[in-house]
């Protein structure tokens, strides 16, 4: 049996607990299902600044967020290094040129973010006709794909994100679902993607239990941060919101915001990495500083902690990059060291640990396609492995400049942001 198929029976053996959603091209942060999994066959193995790039595209500005591919157009987001000026950017899929270059928002006063991350870090969603883009609280829109021209916008959802916005919307229905996790606000709401309109809207339920003897929250707010992006999936033929926060991960009905359930780890903050779910498991990193990944089992009312947490694994947990499920392995690469570790989803147990070849540190997410996993580091290392219970290197890669970003899978190419442009990787 052909690889892609095993993928794509895969993608249906998780049913219900995965919403489905079409392969016709990389329409979110990590892709249709927003795991980081693709059906797509023959991506390329090796590539280069001279080998298998079929373009190669300049990007103005700075930004982090991943490329999302459909319809013809490959869609990302941009900012001048100040956040001063918030863009949005269309390039052809077939030509890399640059069909839409739109400067959405202008901020007067941008609050501070990191030099490690962006003022365009999260990455857009799309649909026939439509792309969403966020920047958190400066603003938020949508365009008709075909004009570029802006059908809403919102700068009315507040948030102090202090070190920068990190979370990506995704589409679920009618609905446009995002996280404003921020040291002064932590919510999550739900917007009318036709309108722009708030359907509903949902405080994060946690007592942080972080307030100083001056009733004050410690460092200001600093540890109720979170960078994670909304998931939905399905859960005994139901949809259910997976969402991480800072100090908990939630479960949400997309449809009112009613929270279902909980579970809470107060040792650790500002989770970043967006959960994966498989075998009737969310498996969820708890943050910083050095989190755990936690399995919990779908399902329950209320805290959960203690009755739903299949096990937790603490070693080389990344706090960046999301893992991915193939089958009944988890794969996940700790961003400081470059070590990716394969665990049994079911059981947790690890079956190995290797360091992937190259220098730098790893911000991106791999992506699994037919068999083989892919890494880009932020120095321009580009990894193939085996998607196996043995580790196997397949391939070691270079370009000339690093990713922040994850890449997008669609058809027969890697579509891949570094600092200064995107490529178009396929085999050639």
């Amino acid at each position: 049996m052909r690889p892609a198929r095993l993928a794509a029976l895969f993608l249906a053996s998780l049913s219900p607990v995965v919403a489905a959603a079409p392969e016709a091209g990389w329409t979110e942060f990590r892709g249709p299902t927003g795991q980081g999994m693709s059906t797509a066959e023959g991506l390329p193995e090796r590539w280069s600044e001279t080998e298998n790039v079929r373009w190669k595209t300049p990007l103005r500005g700075k930004g982090w967020s991943s490329p999302v591919v459909l319809g013809g157009q490959v869609w990302l987001t941009t900012a001048t290094e100040d956040g001063r000026e918030l863009s949005v950017l269309a390039v052809d899929q077939e030509t890399g040129r640059v069909v839409h270059d739109r400067k959405l928002f202008t901020v007067a006063e941008p609050q501070y973010a990191d030099k490690f991350n962006s003022y365009a870090s999260p990455t857009p969603a799309i649909e026939p006709g439509r792309v969403y883009v966020t920047f958190g609280s400066p603003g938020t829109a949508c365009l008709d794909t075909a004009t570029g021209e802006v059908l809403w916008e919102r700068r009315d959802l507040p948030c102090n994100h202090w070190r920068g916005a990190g979370s990506s919307p995704t589409l679920w229905e009618g609905l446009l679902l995002l996280h404003f996790d921020g040291a002064d606000q932590q919510y999550v709401v739900a917007l009318d993607k036709r309108t722009g309109r708030t359907v509903w809207r949902t405080d994060r339920s946690i007592d942080f239990q972080d307030l100083t003897p001056e009733g004050k929250p410690i460092r200001d707010g600093d540890f109720r941060k979170a960078f994670s992006s909304p998931l939905v999936i399905r859960h005994e033929g139901k949809p259910v919101l997976i969402s991480a926060g800072s100090k908990a991960t939630y479960a949400y009905d997309p449809a009112t915001g009613r929270e279902l359930w909980r579970v809470e780890e107060r040792r650790h903050h500002s989770g970043t990495v967006r959960p994966v779910v498989g075998h009737g498991l969310v498996f969820t990193a708890t943050g910083l500083p050095k989190g755990e990944l936690w399995a919990v089992r779908l399902g329950g009312q209320g805290v959960v902690t203690d009755s739903h947490v299949a096990w937790k694994f603490a070693k080389n947990v990344p706090n960046r990059p999301s893992p991915v499920v193939v089958g009944d392995l988890l794969f996940m690469v700790h961003q400081d060291s470059g070590v990716v570790t394969c665990l049994e989803a079911v059981s947790g147990r690890e079956l190995w640990s290797e360091r992937l070849p190259g220098t730098g540190n790893y911000s991106a997410s791999p992506v699994h396609a037919a068999g083989r996993l892919y890494f880009f580091n932020e120095r321009g290392h580009g990894s193939v492995i085996a998607a196996a219970r043995e580790y196997r290197l397949l391939a070691e890669n270079k370009l000339e400049e690093g990713a922040m970003a994850s890449p997008a899978a669609a058809g027969r190419a890697l579509y891949v942001r570094t600092r200064g442009h995107l490529y178009r990787l396929e085999q050639r």
